[in-house]
């Protein structure tokens, strides 16, 4: 006789097992979570082009996408997905506020795609340095950290302050630094100075401090935001007297070559300059060759 008792006992057994089998669902990989896709910036930024780069050579990113839109809507995803604590890749640059908000982490690039570390130089004329020593002094002595740079910029971030206030807010509350940078330096009564920087805030930051600086000292200081080629072009022909903001060696460095000999390079005003990708410190990864190709 068919043992039916017998039957519903392995049958509820197996049923356990399935259900139990359903249960267990295979735990994603950070690649997976983040659906192979670099949270990126403006379609014709030029980090957009490299992570494209980054995605055709890197034979382990193979399906990958990259998911364009603005600084600022890249910044809200990072923000969002730190909260959260889940996996995210941003594009990513030094100095920007974002390493002083949140505690993130450059990948490793064994390709080299985004270049080697960078520094801010500071450039001046041909003849600054007997026309204008006391000038050329204080802008010879001019050096910041990047960390430092990335602090004040967090909090024009969050106070909503222009450079310049920031700068002038900045000098107020460094007065330990701006007394190094003139030291033994006599004051001068109006002499002009003209100051170039390029159009980022964290050039914008310096230049202005550098203008703060100059001016308490008796200079008449111009300062003028403008385009790279024609920084470089108005430090060669003397139309300008100086500029903190040429980045070296790959940033600028063609335009640096190109008008090398024109000008005199005092060296770094900050070093550190960094571009390329990064995640959140939380994530079990350190490099480009971390993840894995979409399926």
């Amino acid at each position: 006789m068919f043992n039916w008792n017998r039957l519903g006992i392995i049958a509820g057994l197996s049923l356990s097992l399935v259900v139990a089998g359903c249960g267990e669902e295979k735990q994603q990989s950070a690649s997976e979570q983040m659906d192979y896709t670099i949270t990126g910036l403006e379609p014709g930024a030029g980090q957009t082009e490299l992570n494209n780069q980054v995605i055709a050579e890197y034979e382990n990113l193979d399906g990958w996408q990259q998911q364009t839109s603005s600084t600022g809507a890249m910044l809200s995803s990072l923000a969002e997905a730190i909260d959260n604590k889940e996996p995210i890749m941003i594009t990513a640059w030094s100095p920007h506020y974002m390493f002083a908000k949140w505690d993130l982490k450059y990948l490793e690039d064994p390709k080299g795609i985004f270049g080697e570390e960078q520094h801010a130089a500071t450039i001046v004329r041909k003849g600054l340095k007997d026309e204008l020593p006391n000038a050329y002094t204080i802008l010879d002595r001019f050096h910041w950290e990047v960390s430092d740079i990335e602090s004040a910029l967090l909090t024009a971030n969050e106070e909503g302050l222009e450079m310049d206030a920031l700068a002038q807010q900045w000098a107020d509350e460094n007065q330990e630094a701006v007394a190094k940078w003139t030291e033994g330096v006599e004051p001068v009564d109006g002499t002009p100075i003209e100051l170039v920087s390029t159009p980022w805030s964290s050039e914008l930051f310096t230049a202005n401090v550098a203008k703060i600086v100059l001016a308490q000292q008796g200079y008449k200081v111009t300062l003028t935001p403008i385009d790279p080629a024609v920084l470089f072009e108005s430090i060669s022909t003397g139309d300008a007297d100086a500029s903190l903001s040429p980045w070296v060696p790959t940033t600028h460095g063609a335009l640096y070559k190109e008008h090398e000999g024109g000008f005199i390079d005092l060296g770094p005003s900050y070093e550190g300059t960094k571009i390329g990708l990064a995640v959140p410190a939380y994530m079990e990864v350190d490099s480009l060759e971390d993840f894995e190709p979409a399926e």
